[in-house]
């Protein structure tokens, strides 16, 4: 992944869009099939026999029924989840979605010509806009290269939501604002937001058709930098964004019926390029322990982050760098592959500008102030209060295992994605005595519009693995042979799934074709099995493979005791960030990352010892 090509005169970003697969149904036997097999681990004989009963009667019955509808939808869109999921999986969340649904990550410069360094905030800060204005202007042209998966060309929607994109809070469902245009489309918004303690600046990143270059980045931000340290602090109205959705759409309105101007100002925010946020944190970080700077990308300072972005751009005030994006517009992938670009283009140039020096006489920054009354900022300081709260409640660590990485696991000829999740897997179980549902993303994307695919990781050959590893009877060439089946099973299930053969989603789309209809819920989805094996959002191990590139990211657990795993893997190494909640007892992100870590070591051992 070193040295990635990122731009394409050959053909168009978007060219293929159209001529994209349309997302499958599966066929309902597959799916219950798979699904019967999935929850086989959580349940002793007469559960599962029970569970087998229902899962019968469902696709004899009802199920029948609700895949017909569901056919009948297929034929009409080209995919036909992509709406439901935007609904069901972020837009209708009413808890605060900046905590616990954006995804957060640091900056990797730090690994190569940017180590910490206090003052240089705004000296790099201006080379990263920089980079990722030219990255947009990529787009806008469509001269970004075109994904692939061997020579199939993959979805490349998710990239038209990475600018100029902002969530809206609603009453009951929030809704989706994206004002990107690419060239041929036609005007595009330019303007870029800077919140800096507790104010909000915009400036335009285009002059006279051209993006401003680092000098003049660098005069715009430290004019905003100045301003804020001789001045008073702002209201940090951005802290609003942080809250449950209810009740920041109800202060929205509020506010936009106190002055009509403020609803002009807050569609600024929403149709901006992206936000930059001026953090006067120095967050530690090494190439081997990135904990502070992640924690803060993840649950910094809301007076600088605006929550329903889809990306804020957080400069620290030592040089280090993170970004904080709200998860609806797009998956993760989409941001991974900005900051490669960012980190790539950073080392061709050595970490500095060698273009001109020279500033054109552009307009200052404007400061957006808002009209406020008392009870806007008592409704500010609540959510600065609650948030303060609910973040307090955190654990979070991001270390290297540093042993080795994917190139000694390809040459034992394992899988290195399989590798971490079948070490997750043991890990888990050591530190429980139990075993985790697991999620991990698989993704869609070589179908219309796709997104992703729930990839259940806790298989039976998994289970059967990670007894043999704490039974002191079992002999090494045993666990060794129950090792490579469960890679077999997982690989075999992560094709299935990038191939429109995953169940997940199979099955959310017929529970949502029954709550249309007016149906009750079918007992298939209110069986214990359905929640003990993770269904309906109750995975206990909420994983996702980052790539193979220096970038890496974070989220919180998708429930009170799970755990969050995030994880990339480099030549040399395998960068691991687990979140946890504190409040809940048996949890615990140091220990379990600590395990994993152990697992990977007698993983690799058992390879060398079992004579492969």
């Amino acid at each position: 992944m070193e040295n990635q090509v990122f731009e394409s005169s050959e053909e168009r970003t978007f060219q293929y869009q159209n001529s994209l697969p349309s997302l499958p149904v599966p066929t309902l036997d597959e799916s219950l099939k798979r699904y019967l097999d999935a929850v086989k681990p959580f349940l002793n004989q007469e559960e599962y026999q029970r569970t087998e009963d229902i899962v019968k009667k469902f696709e004899h019955g009802i199920g029948e029924v609700l895949q017909h509808k569901l056919l009948e939808r297929a034929k009409e869109k080209k995919n036909w989840l992509e709406e439901w999921w935007l609904n069901v999986a972020y837009l209708d969340a009413r808890i605060p979605t900046q905590i616990y649904y954006n995804f957060g990550g640091p900056g990797p410069y730090l690994e190569h010509y940017w180590p910490p360094k206090e003052g240089t905030q705004i000296e790099r800060g201006c080379i990263v806009i920089w980079h990722i204005l030219k990255y947009w202007e990529l787009i806008r042209t469509e001269k970004l290269v075109v994904h692939r998966h061997g020579n199939m060309p993959l979805d490349m929607n998710q990239f038209r939501m990475l600018f100029c994109t902002c969530k809206i809070p609603g009453i009951t469902r929030d809704s989706l604002d994206n004002y990107f245009r690419t060239e041929s489309e036609g005007e595009c918004p330019s303007h870029l937001i800077v919140l800096c303690r507790g104010r909000v600046f915009t400036f335009d990143a285009v002059h006279e058709g051209h993006i401003l270059s680092p000098p003049e980045i660098f005069r715009q931000l430290a004019y905003i930098q100045k301003r804020c340290h001789n001045e008073p602090d702002g209201p940090g109205l951005a802290a609003l964004t942080s809250g449950e959705r209810t009740q920041w759409a109800e202060t929205r309105e509020y506010l936009t019926n106190l002055d009509p101007k403020n609803l002009g100002l807050l569609e600024r925010i929403q149709s901006s390029l992206f936000v930059i946020s001026l953090d006067d944190s120095s967050p530690y970080g090494t190439p081997e322990d990135y904990t502070s700077i992640t924690k803060l990308t993840l649950i910094g300072d809301p007076t600088i982050r605006w929550g329903d972005k889809s990306y804020n751009c957080i400069l620290f005030s030592n040089g280090t760098f993170g970004s904080n994006c709200d998860h609806s517009p797009y998956d993760a992938m989409v941001l991974v592959v900005l900051c490669s670009y960012i980190d790539q283009k950073i080392i061709e140039s050595e970490g500095r500008w060698k273009g001109s020096d020279k500033v054109r006489d552009i307009p200052w920054p404007e400061e957006l102030v808002f009209t406020l009354n008392q009870n806007m900022l008592n409704d500010i300081e609540r959510a600065k209060e609650r948030y303060s709260q609910q973040v307090s409640d955190l654990q979070l660590v991001n270390y290297a295992f540093t042993s080795f990485g994917k190139a000694l696991t390809k040459k034992k000829g394992l899988h290195p994605d399989t590798f971490v999740q079948l070490g997750l897997q043991l890990a888990y179980y050591k530190l429980h005595g139990h075993l985790g549902c697991c999620y991990e993303t698989a993704t869609t994307r070589r179908f219309y519009h796709g997104r992703t695919e729930t990839m259940r990781t806790c298989t039976v050959e998994a289970v059967e693995w990670c007894k043999s590893m704490l039974d002191p009877s079992c002999s090494s060439h045993k666990r060794q042979q129950q090792m490579l089946k469960a890679f077999a099973k997982h690989n075999k299930m992560m094709k299935e799934c990038e191939n429109g053969k995953g169940f997940d989603r199979h099955l959310l789309g017929l529970l949502l074709i029954a709550k249309e209809e007016g149906l009750p819920v079918p007992e298939l989805f209110t069986d214990p099995a359905f929640t003990r094996s993770g269904g309906g959002g109750n995975f206990v191990l909420s994983t996702s493979l980052v790539g193979y590139t220096r970038i890496g990211g974070a989220a919180v657990p998708m429930i009170h005791h799970g755990y969050g795993v995030f994880y990339r893997i480099r030549d040399d190494r395998i960068v691991v960030t687990c979140t946890a909640w504190k409040s809940c007892p048996e949890t615990d992100a140091e220990m379990l990352c600590k395990n994993l870590f152990q697992s990977l070591q007698d993983m690799i051992q058992l390879m060398a010892t079992a004579h492969l």
